[in-house]
């Protein structure tokens, strides 16, 4: 089997929300989504391929559905005037518009991606090799070219389709901080984990 048991619940979770968010989109004509709903089954179709030799932990499987699910709701359920994207959790900046549920989502998603970075990195690496501040910047820095890379696609969204609600320049810049917001969380809590695991068992 591609996937264990303990990993079909994230499975059928996946083909819950997937289908719901696509109809959703279709009726709407919500072409921009459509695309980011074929980044997701890519992306979901590798993972289910590579599972059995790369092995995601669940955390990070579960991190990555939650993360989908916060994307597609966010793009599709209508609040006032807008959808989900667009409001303001908490009110930190008027003139910034800073506290949005968008960019909460970007830190989050690409903690979550910073997480895969160091997996899928961790065996290319050197027995006992000493993983410092440097190497722990650079995780965090791999979790922030995926959020680059999510720019791009967003970009290729603005010049491929009519309209699409990805917003101007301060937009994407505030994404890339909150990406970066949320790369640097993840690179911590990962070099604290190390840290943790590397200290010698308490004496009895």
């Amino acid at each position: 089997m591609l996937l264990t048991r303990r990993e079909v619940p994230l499975l059928v979770a996946n083909l819950i929300y997937v289908p719901v968010f696509t109809i959703i989109a279709l009726r709407k004509h919500n072409y921009e989504f459509l695309m980011y709903v074929a980044v997701v089954l890519v992306i979901a179709a590798w993972i289910l391929w590579q599972q059995r030799r790369v092995r995601f932990g669940r955390a990070i499987l579960w991190g990555l559905t939650l993360w989908g699910l916060l994307h597609m709701a966010g793009g599709n359920i209508a609040v006032g005037d807008g959808v989900l994207y667009g409001v303001r959790l908490l009110p930190l900046s008027e003139r910034h518009h800073i506290l949005r549920y968008d960019q909460v989502v970007h830190m989050f998603g690409f903690g979550v991606a910073t997480l895969v970075a160091h997996h899928l990195l961790s065996p290319h690496l050197r027995g006992g090799l000493r993983r410092g501040a440097m190497f722990w910047m650079l995780v965090a820095l791999m979790g922030c070219g995926f959020g680059a890379l999510n720019e791009v696609i967003e970009f290729v969204a603005v010049l491929s389709l009519p309209q699409t609600g990805v917003g101007g320049y301060e937009n994407t810049l505030w994404d890339l901080v909150f990406n970066l917001l949320g790369s640097v969380l993840a690179a911590s809590w990962l070099a604290r984990r190390a840290a943790n695991s590397a200290l010698p068992a308490p004496e009895r």
